[in-house]
């Protein structure tokens, strides 16, 4: 099945002014286009999507704060604080959303019991609905090593993470990284999207990843 972004790129290649001069070229970049989606769909049989929540947490709308979005260090200073509040605190989800582009994702990937690799996806709205009973219970996640590489107005940031949160068998413990892609728009920067993993027996994070000994 095409996704509504597969879709838009169809839709563009057929608009577009080359399309009339040259329809032999257009239909097989079109044919071209729709075969490479449907690989790509064939690649992850293992991908989902969240499945929306009849009760949606409230993310209010505000204004972002300059020393949240004014530079890569407190782009990151701000995605860990807004996850670190008391169960009977104030959240800050709309804080937290205004660290991200509209069209942000974030990608949990994890093993099965087979071992085999699996991935879930979310938007804003769905991590939050997904996030706000951990924090409920008691949740706090801190970051201890960072590897940030910046090319233009792009960067990357592998950001190191440890955290606890309750469970009925009391506090749980792990560690994983964060990879973080973002953007600078000229005035601001933006988390465009996030993708993690929890370290697990098969998966030791690796040294270049940890604060060194």
């Amino acid at each position: 099945m095409l996704t509504i972004r597969q879709m838009s790129i169809h839709t563009s290649i057929l608009s577009s002014p080359g399309a009339c001069r040259r329809p032999w070229r257009w239909a097989a970049l079109c044919l071209s286009a729709l075969c490479s989606a449907l690989w790509v769909s064939a690649l992850l049989p293992q991908a989902s999507r969240a499945a929306p929540t009849a009760s949606s947490v409230e993310v209010p709308e505000v204004a972002a704060r300059a020393e949240d979005v004014s530079s890569i260090d407190g782009l990151i200073r701000a995605f860990y604080e807004v996850v670190n509040v008391r169960p009977d605190a104030p959240r800050q989800w709309g804080r937290d959303r205004t660290l991200y582009s509209p069209w942000i994702r974030f990608v949990a990937s994890a093993s099965n019991a087979k071992g085999e690799a699996e991935i879930e996806i979310w938007d804003h709205q769905q991590f939050v609905n997904e996030t706000e009973p951990l924090v409920r219970r008691g949740f706090s996640e801190r970051e201890i090593h960072r590897n940030t590489r910046v090319y233009g107005h792009i960067a990357h940031v592998d950001s190191t993470y440890e955290t606890e949160y309750a469970s009925p068998a009391g506090p749980r413990h792990s560690r994983g990284v964060n990879s973080i892609q973002m953007f600078f728009d000229g005035r601001r920067w933006w988390i465009t999207s996030v993708m993690w993993m929890t370290e697990n027996p098969q998966h030791p994070i690796p040294v270049e990843l940890l604060p060194p000994q």
